[in-house]
């Protein structure tokens, strides 16, 4: 099995004086004009991180060696980590929460802990990547997708609906792992555009249907490249990531990728990204953070080294994949992917988890 996900954080060379919420426009209300100026650099944030440590460790060093500014990072579940800031309040430590995905984002957003960002920054991102109020902007996005391996599966015999999986032929034929943020956020959309009673059918019929439970999406794909699971349901880049442990390319893995056509449920499009609390909107430090996430370095190595979408213009998409803007995705809206807890029920009422 391989190691967790890794790549390489980012870090900038951004005007270190521009405060979070000094810059105006639609999304964020310029200050007054006798408002005090933004803080001095003090060399330091804080970083409340859902994304796992072995790829957001090495990131940080890159940050820290380029600007100077230290990081203290604290790594959790993003639905752990959101849940751990809701309970801080306003005696959390954090100034910047990256998260795993949108519907984490969602909930803290919700309890008004972040500061808007600049027009100017969310301005980079293209509005189905990023809060309607500014409240957070995605960094890299990820498609759902349908592993599987052409030995067990033709390509001819893929289902044309994510929902098709509960049928009777693909019985036993189905990895998934149930307690992933990614899976969650999966179910949120399905819920969101189908109805709870949809997403209930859906969960209960991949239990009738004897799908196979895993801890994470990178399992499922080693065993279907190795002929031992037919198909899963994970992300895109996991196929990137498994191959470059392994020395070679996407292209020469046995495991393939299926991407639902005609914006089904399983074509979802999330997106990791940051939130600003509050108490750092002033912080330059926190600015040089986010600008270089979304910087075309930082979104470049995102797509050759994580396999992720970057959402901002001017990097390439992952080479094995199709280009983020040819997929056909559902209309879900991503602000809409936070009723976290009551998808974590839903699925712990199906039976897949204990």
């Amino acid at each position: 099995m391989p190691t967790p996900r890794r790549s390489v954080l980012v870090v900038a060379a951004a005007v270190l004086g521009v405060g979070l919420a000094g810059c105006g426009g639609d999304e964020a209300e310029a200050p007054d004009s006798g408002a005090a100026s933004a803080p001095a650099s003090d060399k330091k944030i804080t970083v409340y991180s859902g994304r796992s440590e072995n790829l957001v460790k090495p990131l940080l060093e890159k940050f820290t060696q380029q600007t100077g500014i230290t990081v203290e990072a604290r790594y959790a579940g993003t639905a752990a980590m959101a849940s751990q800031l809701l309970e801080e309040g306003d005696r959390s430590p954090a100034d910047v929460f990256f998260a795993q995905d949108a519907g984490a984002l969602g909930v803290v957003a919700k309890k008004e802990m972040f500061a808007p960002l600049p027009q100017e920054v969310t301005a980079k991102v293209p509005a189905a990547y990023r809060a309607k109020n500014g409240a957070w902007v995605g960094v890299t996005a990820r498609a759902r997708v349908l592993v599987y391996n052409p030995d067990l599966v033709p390509a001819a015999q893929l289902p044309v609906s994510v929902f098709d999986l509960t049928k009777p032929e693909w019985k036993g034929k189905v990895g998934v792992a149930p307690t992933n943020a990614s899976f969650q956020a999966f179910v949120t959309a399905v819920t969101v555009q189908h109805g709870e009673a949809k997403a209930k059918q859906f969960l209960a019929g991949l239990k009738a249907n004897d799908a196979k439970v895993y801890d994470g999406n990178a399992p499922i794909v080693e065993d279907v490249d190795g002929g031992k699971l037919a198909t899963g349901l994970v992300n895109h880049y996991y196929l990137g990531e498994i191959s470059k442990e392994r020395g070679t390319t996407p292209e020469a893995m046995k495991a393939k990728l299926h991407f639902f056509p005609n914006g089904d449920s399983g074509a979802l499009v999330n997106v990791a990204g940051v939130g600003v609390l509050k108490k750092a909107a002033q912080d330059p430090d926190v600015r040089v953070f986010v600008d270089y996430l979304l910087g075309t370095e930082a979104q470049t190595y995102f797509a050759e080294q994580t396999f992720e979408y970057p959402v901002v213009d001017g990097a390439p998409a992952p080479a094995f994949a199709p280009a983020l803007s040819g997929l056909t995705v559902p209309g879900v809206d991503l602000n809409d992917l936070d009723p976290l807890e009551a998808t974590i029920a839903l699925i712990k009422e199906s039976g897949l988890v204990p």
